[in-house]
């Protein structure tokens, strides 16, 4: 059976407004939404009665960017989180993840929620794990409680979950033979790991996903099929676990298709360049065109503190060669909860990135918004110059602080700006 081309059900339960917003937004009509829909290339999730507003997601559309906060048990002000939501959505963010795992996880969701414009995220695993008892082990935890906290995310009005459904027993045990530097990094994916060796059971969100996606259905929720075996290290991108995952999520992705609930899927963290875009098109390939999501990926491991540039570089690179939606990556990484700052240079990072790749990609408008930033600096038109940058606030401190406001050119080159010297041609004898 070509998999590609499976019977879908119709996708009843996203409101017409919907789709016809998303069309709008990228230049496309409705007709085209509903059918890369059917095929399961394009996700769409908001509604424009709130409280997210419609965003698509996949192929053909602009590349999108996720902005990950949340609590942690060390740092659980509610405050904090919301702040950082504001700083994501003032960045440009189009989509923001609640990655709580500390404080009162239900109230700081669905405050998240009640707060967030845009489409919204979250890891039901780590609320599971995160409200253990003291004395309880991993092992404790049942498929029914597990499953009971995916509905309680879905019924809170939660844009998409992200599920490691593809760290099965056989996934995991390609770690044995093919040995990692830095093991399994994804929480969820290590939590689940976990689970399995304690029990000798099978993970319950692949044992029971056509639960998860009875749940999804019913409340209209799409699945990020997560890449709990993502590679933590350039050196460990592109191994054996890695693809036995990815075999899975396939299947996946086809079994969610069939029962009508949207699904993308996750991809790798680290990768050297040189593998970046093979593994796009793998993944495509495997997926069956799933819209692909992906953090970073990171091109080094060496630059703590700067990983929002190794994420940006490898994000571009990715979403060049067709992944769709970036996860940003904050100068915090690896390192710490990120602050406000950091939050907002993440998210400027990865909409760099993401403009970049749709100039290549040749997204509707993308090219024209350089070319009027390329008009305005060759008029020293530093008001359209402002208006058009990605940054705008950067633009006035950086200038502001290298000279006057109302030069006409900047302090680098002053009375010997090239823009400053006209010259003729044909057309003007």
């Amino acid at each position: 059976m070509d998999l590609m081309n499976v019977p879908l059900k119709d996708y009843d339960n996203i409101p017409t407004a919907t789709v016809e917003a998303v069309a709008l937004s990228e230049e496309t009509s409705s007709e085209a939404i509903y059918e890369a829909l059917r095929e399961g290339t394009v996700v769409v999730m908001g509604s424009p009665d709130g409280p997210a507003k419609p965003i698509g997601i996949g192929a053909g559309l602009c590349t999108k960017v996720n902005a990950n906060i949340g609590t942690s048990p060390d740092f659980s002000s509610l405050e904090s989180e919301l702040h950082k939501l504001e700083v994501a959505v003032a960045a440009g963010a189009d989509a923001v993840m609640d990655l709580s795992t500390g404080g009162d996880l239900d109230a700081i969701r669905k405050q998240i929620r009640d707060a967030c414009p845009v489409a919204m995220g979250t890891v039901p695993i780590y609320q599971v794990i995160a409200e253990l008892d003291d004395d309880a082990d991993i092992g404790d935890i049942s498929a029914e409680d597990m499953l009971a906290v995916v509905e309680k995310h879905a019924a809170d009005g939660i844009d998409f979950l992200t599920l490691h459904c593809g760290v099965t027993r056989q996934s995991v045990a390609a770690l044995e033979t093919d040995r990692r530097i830095c093991s399994i990094v994804s929480r969820g994916g290590s939590m689940l790991a976990k689970w399995m060796e304690l029990t000798g059971r099978e993970n319950p969100l692949y044992e029971y996903y056509d639960r998860v996606l009875d749940i999804c259905l019913e409340h209209g929720t799409a699945i990020s099929l997560g890449d709990g075996l993502r590679p933590g290290a350039i050196s460990d991108a592109s191994d054996a676990a890695q693809m036995a995952e990815l075999i899975v999520l396939g299947e996946l992705v086809v079994r969610a298709r069939q029962a009508g609930v949207q699904v993308f899927v996750e991809g790798p963290g680290h990768m050297p360049l040189d593998q970046i875009a093979p593994n796009v098109i793998l993944q495509k390939r495997m997926t069956h065109g799933a819209p692909f999501y992906v953090l970073g990926p990171l091109t080094t491991d060496i630059a703590p503190g700067y990983d929002h540039i190794t994420g940006a570089i490898g994000g571009a690179i990715c979403a060049a060669a067709g992944a769709d939606f970036l996860c940003y990556v904050t100068p915090a990484e690896h390192l710490g909860l990120p602050e406000d700052q950091d939050v907002w240079d993440g998210v400027i990072a990865s909409r760099i990135a993401a403009h970049s790749a749709d100039i290549v990609k040749g997204v509707s408008g993308a090219q024209d918004w350089d070319d009027s930033m390329s008009a305005a600096r060759a008029r020293l038109d530093w008001d359209a110059m402002r208006r058009l940058a990605i940054d705008p606030g950067r633009l006035i401190a950086v200038r502001g602080t290298r000279g006057s406001l109302d030069a006409e050119a900047c302090s680098m080159c002053g009375r010997f700006c090239s823009m400053k010297v006209k010259l003729h041609s044909s057309s003007d004898k």
